[in-house]
């Protein structure tokens, strides 16, 4: 019962932060398109509903997510964010009245099946509620070393595949980062209260990640085609999470033979979100679409 609260409201983060770009998209296109930038556009877009219950969204699913990085390992929340790509794509299915191919729906079950078997093949288990400095100085130092490295890695190619994977890469390393200090703040509110959480380094840390990370993912959707920033982002944030709750919260996952499954289940997930971010109706989620471009 125990793992029930962190799956569900993980899940409730997954669902809302999809439910937000889709419905954000619906409200960017209800505005007067531009080439350039547009002072009046943030005016046009609190002017829509839509726009506003987008935002709304987007709040939800940071306080689910800190109720399930709270209650639970970051072994089990983070990796359940892979649902996010399948649920806003049949959101937008729903709200944009987009058909869903078939294929969509194979890939969507792939993500689901494939991410079922991952997790119960490793069985993550553990709830550290205290991380020492001394390991939080090691793995800010490498995760923000190599977020630099990939950064100015992408920056010296062109736009392109490599370089939006690139940058996909180095959003996923700061939004899993990002997970692991709010989960740290959250267990620092839950013993100390407001006061210790608002005085807590772990609190501002996880802010300057998190700014990090949308800045970076930006940069990364508009680098290159989805396909080639979506594996990253979606593989990677899961990746970094599942070692960052291993080596900082002492987690454990089940190996041996269990790999195996393990395997299975990521390539099962790999396979679906190459195929997903294909789909023109994931492009039009992050303002890919072409055919309406000026000539």
């Amino acid at each position: 019962m125990h793992i029930l609260v962190p799956v569900v409201f993980a899940l409730l983060a997954a669902l809302s932060n999809a439910l937000a770009t889709v419905l954000q998209r619906k409200a960017a296109l209800g505005v007067p398109r531009s080439d350039g930038l547009r002072a009046s556009l943030m005016l046009d877009l609190l002017r829509q509903p839509v726009w506003l219950a987008g935002i709304l969204s987007v709040v939800a699913a940071g306080v689910c997510q800190a109720v399930a990085l709270a209650t639970g390992p970051l072994t089990i929340v983070q990796p359940l964010f892979v649902l996010e790509l399948p649920l806003a794509l049949v959101i937008a299915s729903l709200v944009l009245h987009r058909h869903m191919p078939r294929m969509g729906w194979v890939a969507v079950s792939a993500v689901v099946v494939g991410l079922g078997i991952a997790l119960a093949a490793a069985s993550p288990s553990g709830n550290r509620t205290h991380v020492p400095l001394d390991r939080w100085i090691i793995a800010l130092v490498v995760c923000a070393a190599v977020v630099v490295a990939l950064t100015g890695a992408a920056l010296r190619r062109p736009e392109g595949r490599a370089r939006a994977a690139l940058l996909g890469t180095a959003t996923a390393i700061s939004y899993a980062v990002t997970a692991a200090l709010m989960k740290a703040a959250m267990h620092i509110l839950d013993d100390g209260g407001i006061t210790a959480f608002l005085t807590a380094w772990q609190t501002y840390a996880f802010a300057a990640f998190g700014a990090c990370a949308l800045f970076l993912l930006e940069n990364a959707m508009q680098a290159g085609p989805l396909v080639a920033s979506q594996p990253a982002l979606t593989l990677g944030d899961a990746a970094v999470s599942m070692a960052l709750g291993l080596l900082l919260y002492e987690e454990h996952v089940r190996t041996g033979w269990w790999l195996v499954p393990q395997a299975v289940g990521v390539a099962l997930v790999a396979a679906g979100v190459v195929a997903l971010a294909r789909m023109p109706l994931a492009q039009s989620l992050v303002g890919e679409e072409r055919e309406t471009a000026a000539p």
